[in-house]
């Protein structure tokens, strides 16, 4: 039975909810991959609610928040804020920093409808492109941002347990 999924753009007071989806979304990605130590290290710090809450706040950050119906169940999200990426011009692009979707969701187009969001926004504030960072391991993600339209671009190490992992930074071209 498909469950139906809804995407409303986040607002303050659902920091806890992105918080808890993104914590569980890193240690289904990369529990098997990464140091479980580092793994809850690095949710204590980037996925804490206080962080979510800094998005949030920021004008020049957008989040999309999906949740299961009935009951609002946080499944998913989208990020898009200013670019912190190699050969990012922060006055034409922006960055989809977190796409994130529990695997029980993946794989029946909510993460395209998710990125719809991510990529009809940057295209409203005037971005010319639409940049990630993305694991050069993770072959699924890859895949999926390919088959949208987002080209190799650069390289990046991203660290996580004092361990450096290489990163690929993709781009969309939105004009």
């Amino acid at each position: 039975m498909a469950v139906e999924v809804v995407i409303r753009r986040a607002q303050s007071g659902d920091e806890s909810a992105l918080s808890l989806v993104g914590q569980a979304t890193f240690l289904e990605t990369f529990s098997g991959v990464l140091d479980g130590g580092a793994i809850l290290e690095h949710c204590r710090k980037a996925h804490s609610p206080s962080y979510y809450v800094q998005w949030l706040d920021d004008s020049h950050s957008a989040v999309w928040l999906a949740s299961a119906v009935p009951g609002e169940a946080p499944v998913g999200y989208v990020v898009v804020t200013k670019p912190d990426l190699p050969g990012a011009d922060p006055a034409r692009d922006l960055e989809l920093k977190r796409i994130y979707l529990l695997g029980r969701y993946q794989g029946g187009g909510l993460g395209k409808r998710l990125l719809g969001h991510a990529v009809e926004h940057a295209k409203q504030v005037g971005a010319a492109r639409l940049l990630l960072g993305v694991y050069a391991q993770n072959h699924s993600a890859i895949a999926f941002y390919t088959k949208q339209g987002f080209t190799h671009f650069a390289d990046r190490q991203f660290v996580v347990g004092g361990t450096a992992y290489d990163d690929h930074v993709m781009s969309l071209e939105l004009g």
